[in-house]
């Protein structure tokens, strides 16, 4: 390795060593400063975790609401279907009389 970085034009550097106090103190500071950013990294997770949850929850109402309205226009169709089987049919007048919904004109009454 050491090869290597002369080989690129690097120097090592001679490093004193750190009495105790001061190894104590930067091992201090980093434990620290690795505890908030360990703090704010997971503040960040449970946050995106919430909104995730739910953005879910809205749209697993959305579509049991959607669900519940095409259930409800199903409904709607069939009964539709029903009454316009109750009905009887045409007598082949012409559209630009006046008909009641059960099939009596409205000069009749």
């Amino acid at each position: 390795m050491r090869a290597k970085l002369r080989l690129m034009g690097f120097r090592g550097a001679a490093v004193k060593p750190l009495n105790e106090e001061a190894a104590a103190e930067l091992g201090a500071e980093l434990l620290g400063e690795a505890i908030v950013f360990g703090v704010g990294g997971l503040c960040l997770y449970l946050e995106y975790a919430r909104q995730a949850g739910q953005a879910r929850r809205k749209e697993d109402e959305q579509a049991e609401t959607v669900a519940e309205l095409r259930r409800r226009l199903q409904s709607l169709q069939e009964e539709l279907e029903d009454l316009a089987r109750r009905l009887p049919p045409s007598t082949g007048e012409k559209p630009g009389q006046n008909q009641s919904p059960l099939g009596q004109n409205e000069e009749s009454r």
